[in-house]
């Protein structure tokens, strides 16, 4: 183990102890993250290390990570360890197979972006540790950089090896997770995904007028299908595909096999469902369509739903937000039926994320804060300046994450693919099995 590594170990235990030890703001701003952080995970040990861990690099006091802060009051650190300590604020957490197995570490792969990383452990106990993982298996945890090669920052949690879909459901989890570290170490495929949204509304706002409509469920459902088809068209356009010709023609006309025209669409784009129904349609010549596209059963039965694109949001769907401008129309908002129990519904449920409350807000200023006022027992409450503060005490983001809509690599939408593959065949043989979670999906 060469000298750096076994440094790497010291400044760790001693920036870990700084923390624990801290009092006054380090402490409460550690308090609050943990609390924060806590409310996804099982509250046992393990998490609560990885909680620390994330909180060193993650964490702010008054701008300030605790990194900074330690440096600061270490005045007698050589530059070396300045250097090595600030390289830190580059840790990230990943969901990581192991790819190769050495002497000394692991190669391990970001799942999420397919990056490759040397990993060595910086003390013996994690040595005997890793050496019982094995190739293949699937690991949960944060590394950190020393040179050429990083650390395991932090605890890591064993979920063994997993089949396609097991794969795609803990992906799926992670996303839902920890949404800030989907692409760290791959800001370019971040833009691509942000950049992603911001096309999809634009066509959204192209194909339906506006950036808000709202209709009767199943009319929307159908109005969806067709906005989805034109996407894929317009897509496979773009990549010289004629979307009037089925893919066999095309294929024969370019002198490539059903392989290369189907990677050449994907890359497009298009699901590789769509691919593979019109390389083998009954007719030879079938058009391409996106395959049918439906909202959630719940939807399709409702009434009216209101759609919303944003441009950093995404997609939203409401069966409800009829009801809400009700609400906040009326004279005696308190004469509508079940009028406390839907604003409450509003603030309780992450599906009704800060710029539905904020739409909300610049249309009904004086209605919605006359509302708050009177829901939450708060006379005092302004919405000019208390919404967002309102909005994070129910556990609502401000800032928007990356939306479900979003693009994302091929190799994981390959993965999901072939993981519902998997799942539909071994429906097909045995009915009755558990609907698996949703994990990734292509836009």
């Amino acid at each position: 183990m060469d000298a750096i590594l076994e440094r790497s170990h010291e400044l760790k235990q001693a920036l870990v102890d700084f923390v624990l030890d801290a009092e006054g703001e380090l402490a409460q701003a550690l308090e609050t993250y943990a609390a924060e952080q806590s409310r996804r995970g099982s509250g046992d040990n393990k998490q609560q290390d990885l909680i620390i861990d994330s909180f060193i690099t993650e964490g702010k006091v008054n701008e300030q990570s605790p990194i900074e802060l330690f440096v600061a009051s270490h005045p007698d650190l050589s530059p070396s360890d300045r250097n090595l300590l600030n390289s830190w604020h580059h840790s990230f957490i990943g969901l990581f197979a192991i790819a190769n197995i050495t002497p000394d570490g692991l190669e391990l792969m970001n799942w999420l972006t397919a990056k490759n990383y040397i990993v060595q452990p910086n003390n013996a106990q994690l040595l005997q540790e890793i050496s019982r993982l094995k190739l293949g298996e699937i690991i949960l945890t944060r590394i950190s950089p020393v040179t050429d090669y990083w650390i395991l920052s932090g605890p890591y949690t064993m979920m063994g090896k997993l089949g396609k879909p097991k794969l795609a459901v803990a992906i799926g989890n992670f996303k839902e997770n920890y949404k800030s570290h989907l692409y760290s170490d791959a800001p370019d495929l971040l833009e691509e995904a942000w950049q992603s949204v911001v096309q999809y509304h634009q066509q959204f706002i192209d194909f339906f007028g506006s950036e808000e409509i709202t209709l009767p469920g199943y009319q929307l459902n159908k109005k969806i299908g067709e906005f989805q088809e034109l996407i894929t068209e317009k897509t496979l356009a773009s990549a010289g595909i004629d979307p009037s010709k089925s893919l066999a023609e095309v294929a024969e006309a370019a002198g490539i096999g059903d392989e290369e025209i189907k990677a050449v669409a994907q890359e497009a784009g298009a699901d590789s469902n769509v691919v593979s129904q019109m390389l083998h349609g009954k007719s030879g010549n079938s058009k391409m369509v996106m395959p049918k596209v439906d909202l959630p059963a719940e939807l399709k039965k409702a009434e009216q739903v209101t759609a919303f694109s944003h441009p950093r949001w995404g997609q939203i769907f409401l069966p409800t937000y009829n009801k809400v401008q009700t609400i906040l129309s009326a004279e005696d908002w308190q004469s509508v039926e079940g009028a406390e129990k839907l604003i409450r519904y509003y603030l309780e449920d992450k599906s009704i994320n800060a710029y539905i409350w904020h739409r909300l807000a610049q249309q009904y200023p004086i209605q919605l804060e006359k509302v708050l006022q009177t829901v939450l027992q708060r006379p005092d409450f302004s919405l000019a300046n208390d919404l967002d503060t309102l909005l994070s005490e129910f556990h609502k983001p401000i800032e928007p994450e990356l939306p479900e809509i979003a693009s994302v690599p091929i190799h994981l939408h390959n993965l999901f693919q072939d993981a519902l593959a998997e799942v539909n065949k071994s429906k097909s043989k045995s009915k009755g099995q558990k609907k698996p979670a949703k994990g990734f999906q292509k836009s």
